[in-house]
């Protein structure tokens, strides 16, 4: 069942790339953990987590999640709203299905779990990181429901840390270029796969593109101790990408 005096960590989204990352993080700062997918449990879930399937868009199961990672271990005293789906449109090639699957999900799910684990974490305290974007920022072509979803989960992060403090702080992450499945399938799309990562590579200051273990140091970071101050603020971890002018020269 899991060691009961052991803070209490949810992740939605933590059966592959950033989210696994963050699983994994939260386990060694000794986390129990409780994550989920819409799938069925991967194979290679470590044996310490709990996994449970779950659409965090419905809000009986994003509930349920909740009540079942209290029923295993307590508590809840840390929420990570990972899960995420893009669409690669524009707004007028968007259908109501696409609406539904990205809002469904990224807003709605933030929101379903979010409220949930307020019900407990309101009195008892705690910490929520969303995962957020760049892209809520400064939009990328063809992802109109993404850009737009990702801003609403910035928004949302504020208004969280300012209505439910000091009992909670609410933070985000808003990652830029992270070499994930996702990534890598992007770049396969490209006419030239190899000179469009090498165009993108140097637009990162720090020389090298992002890895998931990047945003999971940083929610290990913004829930510890070590963050008390940090409230309502939305992290850029992009290294540096979004720093430079767009007339910065040298690329192609």
């Amino acid at each position: 069942m899991g060691n009961k005096a052991q803070a209490t960590a949810i992740v939605t989204g933590g059966s592959r790339g950033i989210g696994a990352a963050i699983v994994q993080r939260l386990i060694l700062d000794g986390y129990n953990v409780v994550t989920c997918g819409r799938g069925e449990q991967p194979k290679d879930l470590p044996a310490s987590v709990h996994w449970k399937k779950t659409d965090v868009a419905m809000t009986e199961q994003a509930d349920a999640l909740v009540m079942y990672a209290e029923e295993t271990f307590g508590s809840v005293e840390v929420l990570v709203n990972n899960a995420g789906v893009q669409v690669e449109k524009s707004l007028l090639q968007s259908t109501d299905a696409d609406w539904d699957a990205v809002v469904g999900v990224n807003c709605k799910g933030v929101f379903n779990m979010s409220r949930a684990c307020l019900q407990r974490m309101a009195t008892t305290g705690g910490n929520i990181v969303n995962i957020g974007s760049i892209s809520g920022n400064v939009a990328d072509e063809t992802m109109a429901l993404y850009n737009a979803s990702k801003a609403f989960v910035h928004g949302l992060t504020r208004s969280i840390a300012l209505d439910h403090g000091p009992a909670v702080r609410c933070n985000a992450i808003q990652p830029g270029w992270i070499m994930t499945e996702m990534a890598s399938d992007a770049f396969a799309l490209a006419d030239d796969p190899d000179a469009a990562m090498r165009s993108a590579l140097q637009r990162h200051p720090v020389g090298r593109f992002g890895q998931p273990d990047d945003i999971a140091n940083m929610v290990s970071y913004l829930v510890s101790d070590q963050a008390q101050f940090v409230s309502g603020q939305c992290f850029t971890v992009d290294g540096g990408m979004t720093a430079a002018s767009p007339l910065r020269p040298g690329l192609d």
